[in-house]
């Protein structure tokens, strides 16, 4: 089987333990692997760091979440998780620019992991400039750091580890969990941060690279979206963000394209792709062979659609039905489909439980091409390329 650049898929490399440790030099499945003390790491920071007294006066009228990639996904999982009973907005700003009405009635949530994202410090720059109350994530000693204390806001240092940003998500996430539960936005305590924390342990154990590919779900799923255009769709807002989230990691991680969205809305426009010239297949045929070197030949283009359902516990009731539509349209037109099921009560859990495996799944889907999971040479030339 062929993909861009001429990478070949190689399911055997997922359980050759040599292979693993060389393909993956910077130690990303590591990274992946160290959530559950992220989650617990964060929390103590968070209540150390006075996060509780800063949100002390009341709810603000908005929340704004400033943040790029990785960070910027936490305020997205946020407004999920505190779910459509909150009563106040929470939005996330990818960019360089807040919006025009944020002001000093507003709680701004800035988030990078580095402390020198150049759109995360043109926000928080904006922020203190405007006079909103400021909440930071951050690298220790960095300038987001320095410019949140210039604001008099409060700021929560992440750990000094090597985890990439991507890697880093529970550790930028939670303080913010912990700021809304202080709010009354969302109930989050310890115990729920310790629930989330033996999920993400739990998904560890179950995706080690020792354990092989039949029962490894990581690996499994990898093999699944080996050389297909994944549709990944969420069942709600919670598995919406791990769609998100997925496709995200399957671009930088594994330098794969991916599509996400959630139903409904992927039922008025994605859904058409299934009568494209992508959707198809035989279904008698190796998924790991070779394609024909020309695209539209007798096995037609080497890449096909695959519907990835990233499914909740908690659905609204249209939503299910058009979830097994979903299913029942794919398999009509041979676009094989792969489903993930959320697991536990809290959304915090069942986000846990999605976004744990598709991490996974991600790092192995990069070492099976032979991909290096933490290189994001791409990214790096596009920084040198822009700050000349």
């Amino acid at each position: 089987m062929s993909d861009a650049g001429g990478a070949r898929f190689e399911p055997d490399r997922l359980d050759d333990q040599s292979y693993l440790a060389e393909g993956d030099p910077s130690g990303m499945l590591r990274s992946v692997a160290s959530a559950a003390a992220q989650v617990r790491t964060a929390y103590r920071a968070a209540v150390e760091a006075g996060v509780a007294r800063m949100v002390a006066n009341g709810r603000p009228r908005a929340i704004v979440v400033a943040g790029m990639g990785g960070a910027g996904i936490s305020g997205d999982v946020l407004d999920a998780v505190c779910g459509n009973g909150t009563p106040l907005p929470i939005i996330t700003v990818r960019g360089y620019r807040l919006p025009g009405w944020v002001g000093a009635a507003d709680l701004v949530m800035v988030v990078s992991r580095s402390g020198n994202s150049e759109e995360t410090l043109a926000l928080a720059a904006e922020a203190v400039r405007r006079g909103s109350p400021t909440l930071g994530v951050g690298a220790a000693d960095s300038p987001l750091a320095a410019l949140v204390a210039r604001g008099g806001g409060t700021f929560v240092p992440v750990s000094s580890g090597a985890n990439q940003p991507r890697a880093a998500l529970w550790e930028l996430l939670v303080p913010l969990v912990v700021a809304a539960s202080e709010m009354n936005l969302v109930k989050a305590g310890e115990d729920v941060f310790e629930a989330v924390a033996t999920r993400l342990e739990d998904i560890s154990h179950r995706c080690r690279p020792s354990s092989e590919s039949f029962i490894n779900p990581g690996k499994t799923l990898a093999m699944e979206l080996a050389g297909s255009i994944p549709l990944v769709w969420g069942t709600s807002p919670i598995a919406a963000v791990a769609a998100h989230r997925l496709a995200c990691q399957l671009n930088e991680n594994a330098k794969y394209p991916a599509i996400w969205g959630e139903i409904p809305e992927v039922h008025h426009n994605q859904v058409a792709t299934l009568d494209g010239p992508l959707a198809g297949r035989d279904i008698f045929a190796d998924p790991f062979a070779d394609e024909p070197d020309e695209p539209g030949g007798p096995g037609g283009p080497a890449a096909r659609l695959r519907l990835v359902l990233l499914r909740d516990v908690e659905e609204h009731p249209q939503v299910a039905k058009r979830r097994v539509v979903s299913v029942r349209l794919a398999e009509d037109r041979g676009v094989p489909v792969s489903e993930v099921l959320a697991e536990g009560g809290h959304p915090l859990e069942r986000l846990a439980t999605l976004v744990g495996l598709g991490d996974y799944a991600s790092v192995y889907l990069a070492l099976g091409y032979g991909i290096d999971p933490t290189a994001v040479s791409a990214i790096a030339e596009l920084k040198a390329r822009i700050s000349q």
